[in-house]
């Protein structure tokens, strides 16, 4: 009898403590609860991480687009400006002075006069940007001398201008273009064509003769296609006649044509 009480005693002490701890297990899963459900928290919030990576992906396209957009017109102006020579034909404006007037009781310096050009013109091309420019123009016009004892009162002069220089181009558009261009060279004059024979002092014109001149403009470009434009160029035209300085304002207005591959 005592065997079956150790045996029976036994039994009934391993059903008691596995009813416990099943009880225990069951009251344990409430407390995990909370765990489970701050371990979903970050799913929750996972929503949030998609938006900002859809962000990220708009701001990489719109730095693609800007690309591509800067790529053409990279593509556009390389296409425009990369000739390697030009040639233009066009007619210009200048008023200068033609002499230091007429001495004595004729009064003083001239009037300025008005000067109308003729000018052609090559450049080649080292760079989109640099140049170096032939020029040559012809200038005409009529001086008004006023009173003096020839009786010439207006006769027709005229320059004839060779030159040559660096240009720069500076803005570069598909649409236009802006450059400055700096020339240097000879100026001839022939002031005595229409003079009767008479002198420079009685006329108070410059003697004819060579001069040094110095040319400084402004082309702006208009681009009809890749290989026409349309130009013009406010100046600057110094010349030295005489030993003196004419200081003359003007602009010149050309058409250029464009060819060759850098």
């Amino acid at each position: 009898m005592s065997l079956f009480r150790r045996t029976s005693l036994l039994a009934v002490t391993f059903v008691a403590f596995s009813s416990l701890a099943f009880a225990a297990g069951q009251a344990e899963q409430p407390a995990q609860q909370p765990a489970t459900s701050s371990s979903s928290s970050p799913a929750a919030q996972t929503p949030d991480a998609p938006q900002s990576n859809i962000y990220q992906q708009g701001m990489t396209v719109q730095e693609r687009l800007r690309a591509r957009r800067e790529q053409r017109l990279k593509t556009q102006i390389h296409a425009i400006y990369d000739h390697l020579y030009e040639a233009y034909i066009g007619s210009g404006f200048i008023r200068t002075v033609a002499g230091p007037g007429v001495a004595g009781d004729y009064g003083g310096g001239l009037q300025k006069v008005n000067l109308y050009a003729w000018e052609v013109g090559f450049a080649r091309y080292y760079s989109e940007h640099w140049a170096v420019t032939l020029d040559g123009r012809g200038y005409y016009g009529t001086q008004f001398l006023g009173p003096n004892p020839t009786n010439v009162v207006k006769p027709a002069i005229s320059e004839y201008a060779a030159l040559a220089g660096p240009s720069y181009r500076f803005i570069l558009r598909p649409r236009y273009s802006v450059a400055g261009r700096v020339m240097v060279g000879a100026v001839f004059n022939n002031y005595f064509a229409d003079a009767n024979g008479f002198t420079a002092p009685l006329l108070g014109l410059y003697p004819d003769s060579a001069a040094g001149v110095l040319n400084i403009s402004l082309p702006i470009e208009y681009n009809v296609s890749n290989n026409l434009s349309l130009r013009l160029s406010p100046e600057y035209f110094m010349s030295s006649f005489d030993s003196s300085i004419q200081n003359g304002l003007g602009f010149g207005g050309s058409m250029v044509y464009r060819w060759g591959k850098l």
